[in-house]
């Protein structure tokens, strides 16, 4: 089984989280609410991956101004591919607090859409399994 590190980045801005629409044809949760984030690749530092997979998914006009390691966990998950195969995937996820100083979000091809969401507001979308947990564990979703 492979294994990969993902950076995922817990966006805020004036109290609203970022969570963006996995396309529905690929990805470990297709159709459902996410966070960002993505696999560091070979010889590239952490926190040089988490500015990496942010700009590749959300664009270059936003702007991170802070960013702080927060947590870690592990899983195995099953990922489909745009041309439908699956890959089960051992995950080490490295989660970290980020504040931008704007909302100025382009959306690459894994995303359907994507929202600036106060945590009460959370329950409203079919967050997936981790980001549910993620949210939980912050202390921003009580469900």
């Amino acid at each position: 089984m492979r294994q990969r590190t993902i950076v995922c980045p817990l966006i805020q801005n004036e109290g609203c989280y970022l969570i963006c629409k996995m396309a529905s044809d690929r990805g470990v949760f297709p159709g459902q609410w996410a966070l960002s984030g993505g696999g560091v690749e070979p010889g590239e530092r952490i926190e040089e991956a988490l500015k990496r997979e942010v700009r590749e998914e959300l664009g270059d006009r936003l702007i991170l101004s802070k960013i702080t390691p927060w947590t870690f966990r592990d899983d195995i998950r099953t990922k489909t591919y745009a041309d439908g195969s699956k890959e089960e995937i051992y995950m080490i996820y490295l989660l970290y607090d980020c504040e931008t100083s704007n909302r100025d979000v382009t959306i690459n091809e894994e995303f359907q859409a994507y929202e600036w969401v106060r945590p009460e507001d959370l329950p409203k979308y079919d967050l997936n399994v981790a980001t549910r947990q993620t949210f939980k564990e912050k202390g921003l979703l009580l469900e």
